[in-house]
């Protein structure tokens, strides 16, 4: 029988080594927001003769119009996409004539949002909220959920770690993708994270009730092997889910239209990541918890100290 909860501290290294250089890349370079978040106007069009101008040309445009700090970048081979403080439907309807004048037209408007600052704001303070209510949630119910079995809160809090973990490799991968591919935080983003969460806890689930099942069945065992146990049984279901959900994704992310294609590849690792944590970190954390191998750590650093 595959020894996991044995080879503990590799898999909760493997966790580090994926998690750390995302945090370095979050702390250098932050994370891209788009207008969802920061406030201004996105304008997304497309010049139907199929010889867009160049994006520096189009932040001329802007400049001209007295609409500073715009960013352009080209879409496809026809499509244009600005970036800039908040406009209204007068200016941006400025904008296109000026376009039509300067590059030709006919333009088709594929896209325009805008955000006030104020509202960007109130985003990003209930993005927040609403992770945090998540978790608070899930804590609630899996405790409630297993309050048959002993220590019922470490279960709980078990499922948040791995759930902290999973936040943490998308967040810490959007900073390095966003860095190098210009990829932006956005409300699709947010809805892509929480899906993510709620696929985590939901695998963890599905090992703790294994445990609890194996805790009723085999009295005998010690908790570690008895964990173990419950993991590779579950193992085959785990793996067999992902693979299903990620084929589905990788044939989104491959032939889906550009649009998703952000909201994809999040939704892919995210799940990835859901699926590691819950077979080695959750269940695993238990076992550390129950033999209080926390308390060796806490030692071993205070012998350090002194």
């Amino acid at each position: 029988m595959l020894n996991i909860v044995g080879r503990r501290y590799w898999y909760f290294g493997i966790s580090l080594l994926v998690i750390i250089p995302g945090m370095i890349a979050l702390a250098l370079w932050g994370l891209p927001l788009a207008i969802d978040f920061t406030g201004g106007s996105l304008l997304e069009v497309r010049f139907d003769s199929g010889n867009p101008p160049a994006p520096a040309e189009v932040v001329e445009l802007y400049e001209t119009l007295e609409i500073g700090d715009a960013l352009v970048q080209s879409a496809g081979t026809s499509d244009i996409i600005a970036r800039s403080k908040h406009i209204d439907e007068g200016t941006k309807t400025t904008i296109l004539s000026e376009m039509e004048k300067r590059f030709g037209g006919p333009i088709t408007v594929l896209r325009f949002d805008s955000v006030g600052p104020s509202v960007g704001t109130e985003v990003a303070q209930r993005a927040v909220g609403a992770v945090g209510l998540a978790a608070v949630g899930i804590l609630a119910y899996i405790t409630y959920a297993f309050r048959g079995v002993p220590h019922a809160f470490r279960y709980g809090l078990a499922a948040i770690i791995a759930m902290l973990h999973d936040v943490a490799v998308v967040v810490g991968v959007e900073a390095i993708i966003g860095h190098f591919l210009g990829w932006e935080v956005d409300a699709l983003f947010l809805t892509a994270l929480l899906t993510v969460i709620g696929f985590s806890v939901h695998d963890s689930i599905v090992v703790f009730d294994r445990i609890r099942e194996n805790q009723r069945i085999h009295r005998r065992l010690d908790f570690e092997t008895l964990v173990n146990h419950s993991i590779v049984q579950t193992l085959d279901r785990s793996i067999n889910t992902q693979l299903t959900v990620m084929l589905t994704l990788l044939a989104l992310l491959l032939f889906g239209g550009v649009t998703t294609r952000h909201f994809v590849a999040i939704l892919l690792i995210g799940v990835f990541s859901g699926t590691y944590s819950s077979i080695f970190n959750a269940a695993p954390i238990l076992v550390v918890w129950e033999n209080r191998e926390w308390r060796w750590w806490f030692r071993r650093g205070s012998v350090r100290a002194g």
